[in-house]
């Protein structure tokens, strides 16, 4: 068992930006992620606000670039998942599948999943119609009729993206407008391939062992409605990934981590960075801002330990 100055739990734009600035400093420090480096910028298939690429750049491409970055530093990294964590110790602890590894501070970057609708049929058909990454799976609905559910910025670019393989995209959203930006709705609007079904909630997936129909009822008539559809691809929203930190940080009503303005958690040298803790903003951008200051604040705590 190895201690290490910090570790870093989650390796999203956050992480490696936190795993960067802390290889640079010369910190002996541990990047642990669960699944895929990138986190959820790695699912998404263009990424054109993130600074310094004037072409915008897919989410594997711009994942793969911090990697090897932060890496070229002397950033180590284990693909495993985190059982538990004990930050009450002074060499506060996290339990991974093969053991321990230990850090005298730590960063929370562990991000957040997509939402479930919680409708009949969903979980039931997930993986044979129903999906939550349409750069993972878009190509399987070539010539295909598919349904996005959501109005915000993902399900929207997830729905141009859509287009590409599809017949027709129908994008079912429970108010009467989008809440993605202007330009994304500019784009959908004038794609010949999207319709659009306001107002409207979905109440149950349907399909014999794969999807067939979705059920929805418009929120405003009390109206129900069945849309033939190949697949269905689910943007609700999101929520945190700290069920593992439940009980060793305050984290606030919807589960994210509540932090000071330096980044700092209720546990004593233990930092959140990135979409998993208490902000408005959850942008690439923003997650990489996070994870230098999160590092700085580290720096700050380790010193004067």
């Amino acid at each position: 068992m190895t201690n290490h100055d910090l570790l870093i739990i989650g390796g999203g734009p956050a992480g490696l930006a936190a795993g960067l600035y802390a290889a640079r400093a010369r910190l002996s420090v541990l990047l642990i992620e669960k699944e895929m480096v990138g986190g959820q910028m790695a699912t998404t298939e263009l990424i054109e606000n993130y600074p310094g690429f004037s072409e915008g750049s897919s989410g594997v491409e711009l994942a793969e670039k911090m990697r090897e970055q932060a890496e070229r530093f002397g950033l180590r990294i284990e693909l495993d998942e985190v059982m538990s964590v004990d930050f009450t110790r002074p060499e506060m602890a996290v339990t991974l599948g093969d053991g321990e590894r230990t850090g005298r501070a730590a960063i929370i970057a562990t991000g957040r999943r997509p939402q479930l609708l919680g409708v009949p049929g969903e979980i039931e058909l997930r993986g044979r119609g129903v999906s939550y990454c349409a750069t993972c799976d878009g190509p399987f609905f070539r010539d295909k009729r598919i349904v996005v559910v959501g109005g915000g910025n993902s399900a929207i670019e997830e729905a141009l993206y859509l287009s590409r393989f599809a017949s027709e995209v129908v994008v079912v959203h429970r108010r009467d407008k989008l809440r993605a930006d202007r330009v994304l709705q500019e784009r959908s609007f004038n794609n010949k391939k999207m319709r659009f079904v306001w107002d409207s909630v979905v109440t149950s997936i349907e399909g014999d062992g794969k999807v067939e129909a979705l059920a929805v009822r418009n929120v405003k008539t009390g109206k129900t409605a069945s849309i033939a559809t190949d697949g269905v691809f689910v943007y609700v929203g999101n929520l945190p990934n700290t069920e593992v930190f439940k009980d060793e940080i305050e984290l606030d009503e919807r589960g994210y981590v509540i932090v000071d303005p330096e980044l700092a958690t209720s546990a004593r040298g233990v930092f959140a960075a990135g979409d998993v803790r208490v902000g408005p903003a959850k942008q690439v951008a923003t997650a990489v801002g996070d994870g230098a200051l999160a590092v700085i604040s580290a720096e700050r705590y380790l010193e004067n330990v």
